[in-house]
């Protein structure tokens, strides 16, 4: 194995490893619910990101433990990048004490302030907003924190989209807009709720350098985010990244909705052969960057890690009773 710089990116070759190594992580942490969700003893819903990983890992390779992370009811790639513990966010989908949220959050609302991440929100786009507010906070401070939210396609529809850009743009602030699009919001189709394909124009209208990326492509996602978060910390204001991409399951559940009717068999094959964690492990196999028995020991050291993180959260006691009203809301002294 090689461990200079990859000549064809300029990327380390240890970065390129970690990029995937985190990849792996998201993969198998999705797979491991899908084992284990048809024993009913995880109540909460699961909305995967399958598919998806090289996004999440892409972006927050460049984030600090103290940049802020809004995200959305897809949310678990992200916390995973961003560093949450994998025994916590499982112990929280079990609504278990142990969970990051003590159980009351779910799937679809981890949050860990000591990351950043100070709430996800399941409200299509409602995470636009609260990027911006902190991005602002930031600005106010000159912290030279940065804030970065990841939306679907279906929260570029939404006003707040808009609103957002505007403010940013207006007050220059230190933000990145992530539009994850995987061409559906639930089961509508992209071409059915907007006019045109190209979500990533919308920006131009406000100033806003834009661009869109193969959101399968880890190493392109990677750069543009390099460029983006060193621009905003820099106070060169916000960026639009668009990553075209595909979710491999369901809007919601460990099941594919293909055999509903939901969406063309035809693009989730064509979608799988672009798999993202494939598609960057056989790219450093080839230039050298890693070897065969590197790439196993990673998935055996994720599975073991996993394996014994489940373990944990399904050993977690449920919170007591006495705690149903408690962190439900700011409770201030008097």
């Amino acid at each position: 194995m090689s461990d200079c710089t990859n000549n064809a990116t300029g990327i380390p070759a240890s970065t390129l490893k970690e990029l995937l190594r985190v990849m792996v992580l998201v993969r198998r942490f999705e797979e491991k619910i899908i084992e284990v969700y048809g024993l009913q003893d995880m109540k909460s819903p699961v909305h995967l990101c399958i598919g998806e990983e090289a996004i999440a890992a892409g972006v927050c390779a460049h984030l600090r433990p103290d940049d802020y992370l809004f995200t959305n009811h897809r949310n678990h790639g992200h916390c995973l990048a961003k560093g949450v513990d994998p025994k916590v966010l499982y112990a929280e989908f079990y609504g278990r004490v142990d969970g990051c949220c003590r159980g009351k959050g779910g799937s679809m609302h981890p949050a860990w302030p000591e990351l950043g991440i100070l709430g996800t929100s399941a409200i299509v786009g409602g995470g636009i907003a609260l990027a911006v507010g902190t991005a602002l906070a930031s600005k106010m401070r000159q912290d030279g924190r940065v804030s970065v939210t990841f939306f679907g396609d279906g929260g570029s529809d939404e006003g707040t989209f808009h609103e957002g850009l505007n403010f940013a743009a207006l007050k220059e602030l230190p933000v990145i807009f992530v539009c994850e699009n995987n061409f559906y919001a639930t089961n509508s189709p992209l071409a059915a709720r907007q006019p045109h394909p190209d979500i990533y124009k919308r920006a131009a209208g406000y100033g806003i350098p834009a661009t869109a990326l193969d959101g399968n492509d880890v190493v392109a996602i990677y750069l543009a985010a390099q460029d983006a978060v060193a621009r905003a910390r820099q106070g060169g204001g916000p960026t639009l990244l668009e990553c075209k991409t595909y979710r491999w399951k369901g809007h919601v559940g460990p099941d594919c909705d293909h055999e509903k009717g939901c969406r063309p068999m035809e693009d989730l094959t064509a979608w799988m052969e672009k798999c993202p964690v494939e598609l960057l492990k056989e790219d450093l196999l080839g230039t050298g960057v890693i070897e065969p028995w590197w790439y196993n020991k990673v998935v055996q050291e994720t599975d073991q890690e996993l394996d014994a993180a489940l373990k944990f959260a399904k050993e977690s006691p449920f919170p007591p009773k006495e705690e149903i009203y408690l962190h439900v809301y700011c409770e201030k002294g008097s």
